[in-house]
């Protein structure tokens, strides 16, 4: 038998969802079986939608081999992750930190990932990705205790791809975690990012279209673009024709959540001119909806690829990324997250409402834009 407090981190969500997290070891079926026959919350039998609360005594009567055969726990406690992220072995070897902090305080961290990190572990890299290398940090300096929480680690909100840079945003708890996701989720959060891409783009635009991705070849495919002349929004805005609340905020909670009947999403992004080069235009971009190599294949969708960009170029801009990368050496999209604004908070987050963090460019971004 185990018998243990549900911590703040642990609380508010369904007894099913939080013993599939820390039961990782125990499949579906099994997990009913134990909520029916061998758990007990506050002495009692309650049904799998309970909703646990922080400071609830839960009692699983289950024997101890069987318990660590479930759970992965070594029983040795202290700093390091099981798969999946949560707290594990204490002599696990620690990630190599090379990410900057742009912001933190007792709730959220902003960190600034350079190039080549990738955001989440992956098959080929488990152990040295930014979330690891945050979780260590937290871990080093107090700010974090395996031990406190049977479900949850502090987390990344967002995610970029391993070559582009810039801001992600984690949460250091589970209801800050939460409630950037929700912010996201529904447009509370704009994100910018800078870009160089090729031809020129003599005016703000928001493209509009539908995004298909392929999972064996790693790449999208967006049709239906239509292309709307507009000026970038505030921060309380979003697109002129997009619906809004009695508040006046944009609502694209239908247009991020839904789902076409041939499979695709419906994407939308605000691309702004900051510079224009001979054959190429410094943007600035801002995402509605946040999918997978959205930026990259909807500009390349409208014949202006991203610089380095050799997955979606055209052959117009083959020439131009050959000789970026004879000058520069870049071999890769040229994207940085550049800023975040808070434009719609929630708690515990409040106080972040107005707030935008940046980055810098990073030193290869600078050189791309120097030769230019």
């Amino acid at each position: 038998m185990k018998e243990f407090t549900i911590g703040p981190d642990d609380g508010g969500q369904r007894l099913d969802r939080f013993l599939r997290r820390y039961l990782s070891g125990a499949g579906l079926g099994s997990i009913y079986k134990i909520i029916r026959k061998d758990v007990k919350v506050n002495g009692r039998r309650e049904k799998k939608e309970y909703i646990l609360q922080a400071g609830d005594t839960l009692t699983l009567y289950i024997g101890d081999a069987t318990l660590e055969q479930l759970t992965g726990d070594t029983g040795k406690a202290g700093a390091g992750t099981r798969r999946g992220g949560r707290p594990g072995n204490a002599n696990s070897r620690k990630a190599r930190r090379n990410f900057k902090i742009i912001y933190e305080d007792e709730n959220i961290l902003i960190a600034d990932k350079p190039f080549g990190l990738l955001t989440h572990g992956d098959s080929h890299e488990k152990k040295n990705h930014l979330a690891n290398q945050v979780l260590d940090y937290l871990i080093e300096t107090g700010q974090y205790d395996p031990r406190g929480s049977r479900t949850f680690s502090p987390a990344p909100a967002n995610r970029l791809d391993r070559n582009t840079t810039g801001l992600v945003l984690f949460g250091k708890n589970a209801s800050s975690l939460r409630a950037l996701n929700a912010m996201i989720r529904n447009g509370g959060i704009h994100k910018y990012y800078e870009t160089v891409a090729f031809g020129n783009i003599p005016e703000p635009i928001i493209l509009e279209g539908a995004l298909t991705k392929s999972e064996e070849q790693n790449r999208v495919k967006v049709s239906g673009v239509q292309v709307k002349k507009a000026s970038d929004p505030a921060c309380a805005g979003g697109s002129p024709d997009t619906d809004r609340d009695a508040n006046g905020s944009a609502d694209l909670s239908g247009l991020r959540g839904h789902v076409n009947p041939d499979g695709s999403r419906d994407i939308r992004t605000i691309v702004t001119p900051v510079e224009r080069f001979s054959d190429s235009t410094l943007l600035e971009i801002r995402l509605e909806t946040g999918r997978t190599h959205q930026i990259r294949a909807h500009l390349a969708s409208i014949g202006h690829p991203l610089a380095g960009d050799f997955k979606y170029q055209t052959r117009a801009s083959a020439g131009f990324d050959r000789r970026l990368k004879e000058a520069t050496g870049l071999s890769t999209q040229l994207l940085h997250s550049a800023r975040l604004e808070f434009c719609d908070c929630t708690e515990p987050l409040e106080y972040l409402e107005g707030r935008e963090f940046t980055a810098p460019l990073p030193p290869g971004f600078q050189r791309v834009l120097e030769f230019l």
